[in-house]
């Protein structure tokens, strides 16, 4: 008797070549913006340099939206975080960090669930 061919699952025929480790790439970002809060920002800073170094490679797959994702929280929280650290003086500066840390959060939970799902964020 012949033995079986192996067919591969449907999901393994249409996934591109590379997709797991572009993906893992986007998890281990998440990872990094997340332990910014407890390294002082650094591994957010090496998570978004992991993106642009790694961005042609994952133009026009599924994974594109969460580099930009990632890329963008990186710098709208950069940018309010310089603004709350100049304005800490007045009282506002407490509330713009707080905001921005909640801001943070949002999008590193937001995104990594919609990297868990398959899906791009929203």
């Amino acid at each position: 008797m012949a033995e079986p061919e192996f067919i591969p699952a449907e999901s393994d025929q249409n996934k591109p070549q590379g997709a797991d480790s572009a993906r893992n790439l986007a998890i281990i970002v998440y990872i990094l913006q997340g332990l910014a809060f407890f390294l002082g920002g650094i591994t957010a800073l090496v998570g978004v340099i992991i993106n642009y170094v790694k961005m042609d490679e994952v133009r026009g797959t599924w994974i594109e939206p969460h580099f930009r994702w990632q890329v963008r929280t990186f710098w709208i929280g950069l940018l309010w975080l310089v603004i709350g650290t100049i304005t800490l003086m007045v009282i506002i500066g407490w509330f713009i960090l707080l905001g921005i840390a909640i801001w943070v959060i949002y999008r590193i939970v937001k995104g990594a669930l919609a990297l868990n799902d398959g899906k791009a964020p929203e």
